[in-house]
């Protein structure tokens, strides 16, 4: 067949299409692994972020692994608060073990996620999945709660951690990992100073109620207020929006609700003393 024919140029395209589709398919294979160790590291290093056991976002992978031993993940059911067996989950999902849980992915799936009502719904947040990963980070003795958390920006979808005292009180740190805003402006939020703003800041009243705010640049004065970002008021609104979203019923607040009563339960519990005139054990 003369190699001028057009079915010789159509054959040799062929060959190396089909040449190049096998050796992009072995690639996604032999990758695959180590694109989910490389995921599972990065939500890791923002879980010790958010937490505060480190301050460099380019912390070496020796000491993410490390450090990660002090986290445990554990999956629960958002409506009550209870935490799950992932292998009791419904027979849709498909899962065996707490990593093969694709938290994303259910908050899509109309199978698997909640619908929300338009007066549950805040800032944008209309559906959300119905079990979530929630994890406890030791440090310096205390577990401390790191939720994730997500919520609409001004362009993108901001993806987080927030992390609470072991009583939940107060906020321990917030950091966002993925997000789509506009740099120097709603991109801030990824910001060191702004981020420790913070820090310290107390999410609920002396009766739970939400009261966290993010303000007008430079009009944060009460200990549950943070300064909005310079010109990205949007993107401010969605960070407050967000947080109250999760903190609330709708989101950990069954969870939330459930840790304090543990915790209060601990601590009221009557301490067990030695019999008048002998010794405790």
């Amino acid at each position: 067949m003369p190699r001028e024919s057009v079915f010789h140029t159509f054959k040799i395209a062929l060959i190396l299409c089909v040449i190049c589709s096998v050796m992009v398919s072995a690639a996604a294979v032999v990758l695959r692994p180590l694109q989910a160790a490389n995921k599972e590291r990065e939500i890791r290093k923002n879980i010790l972020l958010a937490a505060g056991l480190i301050r460099d976002p380019a912390a070496s992978r020796e000491t993410i692994e490390e450090l990660s031993q002090a986290i445990e993940g554990h999956l629960i059911d958002l409506d009550t608060g209870r935490e799950v067996d992932p292998s009791a989950l419904p027979p849709g999902l498909n899962v065996k073990r707490i990593d093969e849980y694709d938290q994303r992915r259910a908050a899509r799936d109309k199978k698997q996620n909640v619908q929300l009502a338009p007066n549950e719904a805040i800032h944008g947040i209309r559906e959300r999945e119905k079990y979530s990963f929630v994890y406890r980070v030791e440090k310096d003795g205390r577990k401390l709660i790191v939720l994730p958390v997500y919520g609409n920006g001004l362009w993108s979808t901001l993806y987080g951690f927030l992390a609470l005292s072991p009583d939940t009180r107060t906020i321990e740190g917030l950091t966002f990992y993925e997000h789509g805003e506009t740099p120097g402006l709603g991109g801030e939020v990824d910001n060191p100073a702004w981020k420790a703003q913070w820090v310290g800041k107390q999410p609920f009243n002396e009766d739970w109620d939400i009261r966290v705010q993010v303000t007008k640049p430079g009009r944060a004065i009460d200990i549950s207020q943070v300064d909005g970002l310079a010109g990205a008021t949007i993107t401010s609104q969605g960070v407050e929006g967000l947080l109250r979203f999760w903190l609330g019923p709708k989101g950990f607040g069954p969870y939330l609700e459930r840790t304090r009563s543990r915790t209060e339960a601990s601590t009221s519990a009557p301490r067990r003393t030695a019999p008048e005139g002998g010794s405790d054990g």
